[in-house]
């Protein structure tokens, strides 16, 4: 009986979110469910939009989709460079604070071309990431994840 109630229960808390979306909405995201039901008018059928929506789910796929924009999702445009980015900012953190702090050095060098900024902006983009070095290292101890965002943050902005 339990089973049966915790069945039920699941089964409502994916559907309460599928109804209460605007019509002709994908509301299942992506992954293996919005490939198996992108044509098959899951957005018709609530049932259709909850499998799909649990079939996202219980397979996990949608970060593997995301990551390679496969499964009908769509990969962000700075993936690849982030993950080299954040290889290189792990490896060389020091490096690349003493850099940033001076305003110039090969370390901003490498971070400007793993970013694919243009060379006739890397001296404003040097400048930008200068006076912005207490947000990219607010403390001794920041986390490179941190160091990464923002700098990224700044080359977009």
């Amino acid at each position: 009986m339990k089973k049966l109630a915790l069945a039920i229960a699941l089964v409502l808390v994916l559907a309460v979110p599928a109804m209460a979306a605007p019509t002709g909405q994908n509301n299942y995201g992506c992954g293996l469910g919005a490939v198996l039901f992108k044509d098959g008018g899951a957005n018709d059928s609530i049932l259709l939009q909850v499998v799909a929506t649990f079939l996202n789910g219980i397979c996990g796929n949608g970060t593997f989709g995301i990551s390679t924009g496969t499964s009908d999702c769509y990969k962000p445009k700075n993936v690849a460079s982030n993950e080299k980015l954040n290889e290189f900012a792990y490896k060389n953190l020091d490096d690349l604070a003493r850099d940033i702090a001076a305003g110039q050095g090969e370390t901003l060098t490498v971070v400007a071309v793993l970013l694919d900024v243009p060379k006739e902006s890397r001296q404003e983009f040097n400048q930008k990431l200068q006076m912005s070095f207490s947000e990219i290292f607010p403390t001794p101890t920041v986390e490179t994840a941190h160091v990464v965002e923002m700098i990224t943050k700044i080359a977009q902005g």
